[in-house]
């Protein structure tokens, strides 16, 4: 038996005006401690090339913690001002091993707000969870039971643009485990009009989200346009905009989960092409419906639920042209142009959709690296 998997399980919370200030405060010294962090850690830097560590941060806001300017930090629990710190390290890592950009500041209307409570900063008991320098558990809506007997090992509180508040608890998930095998495989051509065609024929019709709000969305920026700098009209517009992304994202990402589940529940491999979206995006006739599309958030599903359930993902080098490639024998049409949604291949007549096409060499492909 292998070690229970860790998965997070994210509600939705309604807090109390004490907890909901409690809360928005420990957002704020997150921020300033991470920014404070970033500049001091730059500053070294700068001064004599030494490379700051997680240990010298800690230190740093024990005696930041001490000056009557940042006495405030004291008012919130020290946990998530930690782990802030611990955070920042990560992202230096990342930096350092070249998988990432340098770590940048947190503004306050544009960063997450954000705060990670460790074990030793809140309480659970009978299914209720209460947060360090706290009276009350934490108003919860268990939209979905956590597994029998799990208790969170970390619980992390957040608030998005819309005003919304959640939880997110962090546990040893006992049942997710390995599916039965299966014999099939699917190779899986990711697209705009449809959102996902496989090499079996089946096209999944792109939702494009975005776009049927998008009359509305452009209303409502129209009218936060017109309210004056810092007033409460103003602030309620941006919330009218704010609510419409996130209903926007929030049907996306539910559309995803679903796709990517039933794709690796009823595959035991897929294969996908390692598509660069970063530079795609720079094409700005279609910048805005490939990021409606999430196909890298497409991906991250599959690939995260096929290693919990015990199938496999091979990733086709976006190099190998599964479009202009005949599936049937294998010869290539340069001549395809983009407009192209149906052709015949002139060596052997066998007659292709375009993208069902691409699926197949895809699963070839895959399976042929594999």
């Amino acid at each position: 038996m292998g070690e229970a998997v860790k998965r997070a399980y994210k509600y939705r919370f309604y807090p109390t005006p004490g907890q909901a200030d409690q809360l928005n405060r420990t957002f704020g010294c997150v921020r300033k401690v991470y920014n404070l962090a970033l500049e001091a850690r730059t500053r070294a830097w700068a001064a004599d090339q030494q490379r700051s560590t997680y240990v010298q941060s800690s230190a740093w806001l024990t005696e930041w913690k001490r000056t009557e300017e940042l006495a405030f930090l004291n008012e919130v629990s020290s946990v998530p001002l930690q782990q802030t710190l611990r955070h920042l390290q990560a992202g230096f890592a990342a930096f350092w091993r070249k998988r990432s950009r340098y770590p940048r500041f947190k503004a306050k209307r544009k960063s997450r707000a954000s705060a990670e409570y460790t074990r030793s900063a809140f309480r659970w008991r009978h299914g209720q969870l209460t947060l360090a320098k706290m009276d009350a558990p934490l108003g919860i809506v268990w939209s979905r039971p956590l597994p029998e007997g799990a208790e969170p090992s970390t619980a992390t509180v957040s608030r998005d643009a819309a005003g919304r508040w959640f939880v997110s608890l962090l546990v040893d998930d006992p049942t997710v485990k390995p599916l039965p095998p299966l014999s099939t495989a699917v190779g899986v051509d990711v697209g705009i009009t449809s959102l996902l065609t496989s090499s079996t024929g089946e096209k999944i019709t792109n939702p494009r989200h975005e776009r049927a709000d998008r009359r509305k969305l452009a209303k409502a920026q129209r009218n936060l346009s017109r309210k004056g700098k810092d007033t409460k009209n103003r602030a309620k517009a941006r919330l009218a905009v704010a609510r419409i992304h996130c209903r926007i994202a929030d049907r996306r990402r539910d559309n995803l989960h679903k796709l990517s589940t039933r794709l690796v529940r009823e595959n035991q491999t897929v294969a996908i092409e390692d598509l660069s979206v970063r530079n795609m995006l720079r094409n700005h006739s279609l910048a805005r419906a490939i990021s409606d599309a999430a196909w890298t958030r497409l991906r991250n599903m599959i690939e995260y639920k096929a290693a919990w359930y015990g199938r496999q993902v091979i990733a086709v080098d976006r190099w190998h042209p599964s479009t202009k490639t005949c599936s049937a024998c294998g010869r290539i049409n340069n001549a395809m142009t983009l407009g192209v949604r149906a052709w015949t291949c002139p060596g052997c007549d066998a007659v292709h959709d375009r993208d069902v096409n691409a699926a197949c060499n895809i699963l070839a492909a895959g399976l042929a690296e594999r």
